[in-house]
């Protein structure tokens, strides 16, 4: 019995061997890892089948409890037996493949035993069979329970149908007494033998899975890589600019010899090998990038002719180009190039996919975020050309009524309304203006208010010297002194004062507006710059149209803030980002206080 373990060790080595060879073609690694379809189905029948089959060749006849023989079998004496590795493969296959895989090998390899003969080629062939059956439903339902074909799993099933194929010897085989001294010989290295020839199988797919696995990660994470810092790039659209670092990026980080990149129209990026020739701002010139920016699909090449470089001495010899697209409609292609034949392999047309489905990506979401842009700006821009209806004809009425009590002053005002009309008008135009700009907007507001109300309230500037120049966006000054002047001192017997204090500080503009006015209640304080408040005074518009244009313009840098109290005032602040630091030295002017 101890004798016979070597031999069965040297068949097992063999069906190890064939095995590993095999899990080196992808196709077969294919075959293993994934759900498989009615094609594949039958060819793991056929490959383990196959190990059925050349374990029977390669099996140890038994004869007059002997070993006979050890060299390559094809028929056995009508009383001897075969000890061999026939199980382990169906069992294998069939808890890899399922059901119609077990039950197929299991007839391969046990029909196979069946015409080679001897007095248990009825039960061995039987056994191989019911093996292929439970092993098939074994693996299904394992799966089905969302767990894995371990090698621990793989190797009890492998030693339990082994056992029952004893059994069956031993109830089928005649005559018994000849099954009897059999089993007594074959038993042990059998199952023994067998369980670890499974083992070492397991062993050897769980390693050719895991190298797989580590591959895929490692493109993964290549593929992350590259995108990652492409992505500002892709974000400036295809450009010759952008494109140029683009390819940059991926000649550094692949194994392509060249990298380049084209629009519908001209190349637009092209670096590595044959850059003397493949020129940007020139018209594709490869037949292979005009068929994949035609047809929208993948072409390949791998040969130098297939490529169709119309330059003679062209040392790009493999290529891949994937058009690039944005809402299913092709804007360009990625093209990556391979000066020795054989380069382009697998792993490179996979990563090469893998990057142009992320490029296309990246440019939906670059054209997405264009698209939001430019509908922010319309609306910022429909914001800011609102002009307050009433402000614009109480100011003619007074016009017109000075025209013949006060000429010169009626005249004065006149241009005081064209400058702010003007200012208005500039402002609906322009996401920011000068801080110079937006305080010329509010004097001319300031001189035509006052006309109207006399010594009701004083304005004091406090600005920091050298903020005139700054951006702000336009119309954020001017809404709120008028709020503060019609909301702030209604019919007030007291001169009402606003203060105006600008300065920078911590890398940002503060802008201040102060009044001493009756106040806005704590509740319509919560709401202020949130939502539009409806009240007898106002309804907020302005103030929410500020704070909505200052969360557009610096996507939520900015700060808007409301405090108040009733009878002591209302204080406005706003901060902006700004890059400049600066001691604060503030440049005070009064408007209108006597």
């Amino acid at each position: 019995m101890i004798n016979l373990v070597p031999f069965m060790l040297e068949k097992v080595g063999i069906i190890v061997i064939v095995a590993f060879l095999l899990l080196q073609m992808k196709s077969f690694q294919q075959l293993v890892q994934r759900d498989h379809k009615v094609y594949e189905k039958i060819a793991l029948i056929l490959l383990f089948g196959m190990f059925g089959v050349i374990s029977n060749y390669t099996g140890i006849e038994i004869y007059q409890n002997t070993i006979s023989q050890t060299e390559w079998l094809s028929d056995i004496h009508s009383e001897g037996a075969l000890a061999n590795t026939r199980v382990m493969g169906v069992v294998i296959g069939g808890l890899l493949g399922g059901p119609m895989v077990g039950i197929g090998a299991g007839l391969i390899a046990g029909i196979h035993r069946f015409t080679m003969g001897g007095f248990t080629a009825f039960s061995c062939a039987i056994s191989t069979i019911i093996a292929g059956i439970v092993a098939g439903f074994l693996g299904m339902k394992r799966k089905q329970n969302g767990k894995k074909i371990t090698s621990a799993f793989a190797v009890t099933t492998g030693i339990a149908l082994e056992s029952i194929q004893m059994l069956i010897i031993l109830t089928t085989a005649k005559p018994f007494d000849q099954a009897w001294n059999l089993v007594e010989l074959i038993a042990f290295p059998m199952i023994a033998v067998n369980g670890f020839g499974t083992l070492m199988f397991m062993f050897i797919i769980q390693w050719v899975m895991r190298d797989d696995e580590r591959t895929r990660a490692n493109q993964t994470n290549l593929a992350f890589k590259i995108a990652d810092q492409t992505l500002p790039f892709f974000r400036q659209g295809l450009n010759i600019h952008s494109c140029n670092a683009i390819a940059k990026i991926m000649l550094k980080l692949t194994d392509a010899d060249a990298v380049a990149i084209t629009d519908n129209h001209q190349v637009l990026a092209h670096v590595g090998a044959a850059s003397d020739h493949h020129i940007p701002k020139g018209k594709p010139v490869t037949g292979l990038t005009i068929s994949a920016l035609k047809s929208g699909n993948i072409s390949v090449a791998t040969s130098k002719q297939e490529i169709f470089c119309m330059h003679e001495d062209c040392p790009l010899k493999e290529a891949i180009v994937l058009p690039l697209k944005v809402k299913n409609k092709v804007v360009g292609t990625l093209k990556m190039y391979f000066t020795e034949a054989g380069k382009l392999d697998k792993v490179q047309r996979e990563l090469a996919e893998g990057l142009a489905n992320l490029f296309s990506a990246q440019l939906e979401l670059a054209e997405a975020e264009r698209q939001t842009k430019l509908l922010k700006e319309a609306e910022i821009m429909a914001l800011q050309a609102q002009i307050h209806p009433h402000f614009l004809f109480n100011s003619i009425n007074t016009i017109s009524a000075l025209c013949r009590t006060d000429p010169d002053k009626a005249r004065t005002l006149l241009i005081q309304l064209s400058s702010f009309i003007r200012g208005n008008l500039q402002g609906a135009r322009q996401t920011v203006i000068s801080l110079e700009k937006e305080l010329e907007n509010v004097k001319a507001y300031l001189s035509l208010e006052q006309t109207r109300f006399p010594d009701k309230y004083c304005v004091d500037l406090l600005i920091e010297p050298g903020l005139e120049n700054v951006l702000i966006p336009p119309f954020t000054l001017q809404p709120l002194v008028e709020n503060a002047i019609h909301y702030g001192f209604p019919g007030s017997k007291t001169k009402g004062k606003i203060t105006i204090r600008i300065f920078s500080e911590n890398s940002q503009i503060h802008i201040i507006i102060a009044d001493n006015g009756t106040g806005i209640s704590e509740e319509k304080v919560q709401l202020l710059g949130k939502q539009v408040v409806d009240s007898n005074k106002g309804n907020g518009m302005a103030v929410f149209n500020i704070n909505e244009r200052l969360k557009g313009i610096y996507n939520g840098q900015a700060h808007f803030s409301v405090k108040s109290k009733a009878n002591f005032g209302t204080n406005i602040t706003i901060t902006i980002p700004f890059d400049r630091k600066g001691d604060i030295e503030n440049h005070a002017e009064s408007l209108y206080c006597g």
